[in-house]
């Protein structure tokens, strides 16, 4: 459906995009996650053609988007800020991308009913865009951009000005109404916990370039870098060397799975890989914070030596602060990280 072909973009002395190469398949949703200044807007503005490239190609269907503009190249465009006509009512918000599209009075009136039927609005063509909620503006942005039926629908930030509960339920419906339709998706967000249950595949990019591609699942369990991992939420990260099966860190030796890399190298314990115990067990740690998070508490660690460590803990198994523990690690939640450049696994 969709390739970069070695997409660049350069603003002055910056390279937003640098030289990325990435493909979306037919009723593929990929989510391309990254930091601020990452390059992950510019890459969709490129796509949408809003804007130019300093090299390469994109290509929509296997044909060349160059000079094609952009209500030629057949996309749906849905922004963190919808961009909602204030002065019409959802209806006529979402009649105008029928409109655009060459939908006749008849057929926007049907349409206009269906797709917000399809959000989620039923009935509401007649309110006022300033009389609807946050979540209730997002749907009808979503319903405007599906109304020409795009063969790729972009979204950038589509949940960012939402809270949490209302993002985390959207985030959901979007997901099981683009399987229903066998819509096409290149999203882009910094919340990994969006794109982690939005999408097929995930895309981190770094400085411009694709740091890692996988589905959601291996970037999750196998992050690419230290900076993915860390992007991710996981600060568990020390330098190591690896001989066989034991990894010798600050922390001291600790048990990696067979195949991993083998000499200097990072090495990743996840929280949920950091297990507690008597203070004569393991690496022997103070208890500094405890913070709840819903489903478990995070722990921070001072170790003996090293940074500090976080555990994620069962509320009835989180030792007090200020106690002394001592601190073991599972195999299973370490994740050796090989120099870059080098495949994991050698």
């Amino acid at each position: 459906m969709l390739a970069l072909e070695s997409a660049t973009v350069r603003f002055g002395g910056r390279t937003a995009l640098d030289a990325v190469d990435l493909q979306v398949a037919e009723h593929e949703i990929v989510c391309v996650l990254g930091p601020s200044g990452s390059g992950k807007s510019t890459l969709l503005r490129v796509v949408a053609g809003l804007q130019p490239m300093d090299g390469g190609r994109v290509l929509l269907g296997g044909a060349d988007q160059a000079g094609v503009p952009v209500h030629r190249r057949g996309l749906g465009l849905m922004f963190q800020d919808h961009q909602l006509f204030p002065h019409r009512d959802a209806g006529a918000n979402v009649a105008f991308g029928l409109r655009m599209h060459g939908a006749g009075r008849a057929e926007r009136e049907s349409g206009v009913a269906e797709l917000l039927d399809l959000v989620g609005l039923p009935g509401a063509g007649r309110r006022a865009v300033a009389a609807l909620s946050g979540g209730e503006q997002q749907r009808v942005a979503l319903a405007r951009a599906l109304a020409p039926s795009p063969k790729l629908l972009m979204l950038d930030e589509p949940l960012g000005q939402l809270d949490r509960s209302l993002r985390e339920r959207l985030v959901v419906e979007l997901r099981t109404l683009f399987g229903r339709l066998g819509t096409t998706v290149l999203a882009v967000t910094h919340d990994q916990g969006e794109a982690f249950a939005l999408a097929d595949r995930v895309v981190v990019m770094r400085e411009g370039r694709i740091a890692q591609t996988g589905t959601p699942l291996e970037v999750w369990q196998r992050p690419a870098s230290a900076f993915v991992a860390r992007f991710l939420g996981f600060d568990n990260v020390v330098d190591a060397e690896v001989t066989g099966t034991v990894a010798d860190t600050v922390w001291g030796k600790v048990a990696v799975a067979e195949g991993e890399w083998q000499g200097p190298c990072e090495l990743l314990v996840r929280p949920a890989g950091v297990r507690i115990g008597a203070p004569r067990d393991g690496l022997r740690c103070t208890v500094e914070a405890r913070t709840f998070r819903g489903h478990h508490v995070s722990v921070l660690l001072r170790p003996e030596r090293g940074p500090v460590l976080e555990a994620a803990c069962a509320l009835r198994d989180t030792p007090q602060e200020g106690a002394a523990v001592g601190v073991t690690f599972d195999v299973a939640e370490t994740v050796v990280l090989a120099p870059a450049g080098e495949p994991s696994g050698k």
